[in-house]
C-alpha cells in the first residue's frame, strides 16, 4: 500500500473511532443518573426495615436541596422514621408520603439518606416515586415504571423500586399502634355538661336526720307546745282580769 493511501486510511479510522467514542459518551451519560432504594434481604411483612435511598445529581450548576417520595400502597407517613441523611436535612410528612430536605448539596454531589419502615406490605415489589429538586428550581421526576418512558437506548426516569422476597412463615400484618387508654373513670353526665366536677352539697336541715327522725318533726312538736302554752297563759290572764 502506498504511503498516501495508508495515511488516508488511518485518518478515516481515527475519525470513525472518535465519532464512536463521542456517541457512546453522549448516549451513556444521561442513562447513568438514577434514583434507587435498597434494603438487604427485605421480605414482605418484615418489620422495622431500614431503607437506603440515593439520588444522583444531574445538574452542572445547582445542588440537590429536596427529595419528595410518594409512598406505595400499604405504607403511610406515620410508618416512616428518619434515621440519617445530609447535614441539616429533615423529614416532613406530606399527604402522599414525605419530603427530606435541607441546605443545598454541592454541585454534582449525590443525595443519600436512611429511613426505617414500621412494616413492609405484603407485595412482590414496591415503587417509591421520587421528585428530586435542585437549588435553582429544576426538578428531576423519577416516577416512571421500568416498562414505560424508555427510549431505544434505555433512557428515562424510572422510579426507585424495591424487590421483596416472600413473607417469612407465620408473618402477619400488625395492627396499628393501640390508642392509649384513659386512666380515669368516665365523667358523669353532669360533669360532661359543665366541664368540671361539682362537689357534694352539705346536708341541709330538711334532709339531715337524727336517730332516724327528721329534724323537722321535733321542731314542729316544739312549736306546737309553745303555741299551746301561750294559749293557756292568755286564757288564764283573761279570767284573772275578769274576776
Amino acid at each position: 500500500m502506498h504511503r498516501p493511501t495508508l495515511v488516508r486510511s488511518m485518518r478515516r479510522s481515527g475519525v470513525v473511532t472518535a465519532f464512536a467514542i463521542a456517541v457512546a459518551v453522549a448516549t451513556a451519560g444521561p442513562a447513568a443518573a438514577h434514583a434507587e432504594v435498597e434494603a438487604d434481604g427485605a421480605r414482605a411483612l418484615d418489620q422495622n426495615v431500614e431503607l437506603t435511598f440515593s439520588a444522583e445529581s444531574e445538574s452542572a450548576s445547582a445542588g440537590i436541596s429536596k427529595l419528595e417520595v410518594i409512598l406505595p400502597e400499604g405504607i403511610t407517613p406515620d410508618d416512616i422514621t428518619y434515621k440519617e441523611g445530609p447535614d441539616g436535612w429533615k423529614l416532613a410528612a406530606t399527604g402522599r408520603g414525605y419530603t427530606v430536605s435541607g441546605p443545598k448539596l454541592a454541585v454534582g454531589e449525590d443525595a443519600e439518606y436512611l429511613v426505617t419502615v414500621r412494616q413492609l406490605p405484603d407485595a412482590k415489589s414496591l415503587l417509591f416515586k421520587t421528585l428530586q429538586t435542585y437549588s435553582d428550581g429544576q426538578v428531576d421526576r423519577w416516577i416512571e415504571r421500568e416498562d414505560e418512558g424508555d427510549d431505544a437506548h434505555g433512557h428515562g426516569h424510572p422510579a426507585p423500586r424495591l424487590e421483596l422476597k416472600a413473607a417469612a412463615a407465620g408473618a402477619k400484618l400488625v395492627s396499628p399502634s393501640p390508642t392509649e387508654e384513659p386512666t380515669t373513670a368516665a365523667p358523669s353526665p353532669a360533669e360532661s355538661a359543665t366541664g368540671s366536677t361539682t362537689p357534694p352539697s352539705e346536708p341541709t336541715a330538711d334532709s339531715a336526720e337524727d336517730d332516724g327522725m327528721p329534724v323537722a318533726v321535733p321542731l314542729g312538736i316544739g312549736a306546737g307546745v309553745l303555741v299551746l302554752g301561750g294559749g293557756i297563759w292568755w286564757f288564764r290572764s283573761r279570767r284573772t282580769g275578769s274576776a
